[in-house]
């Protein structure tokens, strides 16, 4: 097979295809700026389109440019981006709006070093900014395009091998082509996401099914090569949800690294004696009645944790949780600080039945 002809014919049935089956009217498709790109980006990142839509919808609402993105206290940008997950994506976004608007005057950068020195923004990504924005070449080489291109060119090994990823991006760069770039790297992220799928990829349908190696040799689950899993690791915490008769709940501000780094959480303990020793130091009229909620699995990339809220009621704290790192949070008027998701979920449910009370 002739592979510089097979790497020649890429971009052309990519394009053909774009043009009937791509997507064509998501919302940062329209006015495509460098800023918008790359917030839809980096929200991306490990995240389905399906659920990032309304995301970025309300954070455009909030944050039309750059400018009132670095001008913003990293809690509220926090508090838009609470249920994505990854929060280290929404502190880098806040720390390259802040560079942008002292370094760059506001101006989100134009030139692909510039772009790929801002926090957050490895080569792929400022390739798809600079391509989707502006029309630029520059090859990309996310997930859905590295899948792509090891089943195309039959590349066997597995991402954290690094001369794979020097062939797959030398294959990316030489499919990309002179004109239409952007459209071309769509096309290629779109074929990904809906034809060229992780299980079950729809090769009766896909415009490069002619030369794939992968679909010639019945190899399809077989590439990408599959990454050798280690056993995920199980951890155990107890949250108190420390809730005074209005309703709010105590939470903490967690330190700026670490897990949930930058966001307010219900206080965390390792152990029930830790519990106790918190309920009756830092409760002011703690019930003795703990009340255990059910339990709630929540899945990290490194390992699975599992959280058992306990349930205290109190008049309210004895002053030390008062300071900048504590908050009486209340889910009828609440404040635009960032919240785990699963304590976004604990504090919902907790809100109706204080809510059933109080207006009977």
């Amino acid at each position: 097979m002739d592979e510089v002809s097979v790497e020649g014919r890429v971009a052309p049935r990519l394009l053909a295809w774009h043009s009937a089956h791509g997507r064509h009217d998501l919302p940062w498709q329209q006015d495509r700026t460098p800023y918008r790109v790359w917030v839809s980006e980096i929200m991306l990142q490990q995240t389905q389109v399906a659920t990032v839509i309304p995301y970025y919808q309300r954070f455009m609402e909030r944050f039309a440019d750059v400018t009132a993105l670095a001008d913003a206290p990293i809690d509220e940008v926090l508090h838009l981006w609470t249920g994505l997950g990854y929060y280290a994506r929404a502190r880098n976004l806040h720390r390259a709006a802040v560079k942008v608007r002292d370094e760059f005057g506001g101006r989100f950068p134009t030139t692909f070093d510039e772009v790929a020195g801002l926090p957050g923004i490895g080569r792929s990504t400022a390739g798809a900014i600079l391509s989707l924005s502006l029309g630029q070449r520059h090859a990309i080489l996310d997930g859905n395009v590295r899948r792509v291109l090891s089943r195309h060119f039959g590349i066997e090994g597995g991402p954290a091998q690094k001369e794979v990823t020097a062939l797959l991006w030398a294959r990316a760069t030489r499919c990309t082509p002179a004109q239409h770039a952007d459209t071309y790297n769509q096309a290629m992220m779109d074929l990904g996401a809906t034809v060229c799928t992780r299980r079950n990829p729809l090769c009766a349908f896909c415009p490069l099914t002619q030369d794939c190696v992968a679909r010639i040799e019945g190899r399809q689950h077989e590439l990408p090569s599959p990454r050798k899993r280690a056993a995920r690791p199980e951890r155990h915490a107890f949250l108190v949800l420390a809730m005074r008769e209005d309703g709010s709940v105590l939470l903490r501000q967690r330190p700026n690294t670490g897990i949930w780094g930058g966001l307010w959480s219900a206080p965390e303990f390792t152990t029930r004696e830790e519990v106790q020793h918190f309920t009756f130091w830092h409760l002011k009229g703690a019930s003795a009645d703990v009340e255990t909620l059910p339990a709630i699995e929540h899945a990290f990339t490194h390992f699975d944790l599992t959280i058992t809220p306990l349930l205290v009621r109190c008049q309210g704290s004895l002053g030390v949780m008062d300071g900048a790192d504590g908050l009486w949070y209340n889910a009828r008027q609440p404040a635009s600080v960032g919240l785990p998701q699963p304590v976004k979920v604990l504090l919902e449910r907790l809100e109706s039945p204080w809510r059933g009370l109080r207006e009977e």
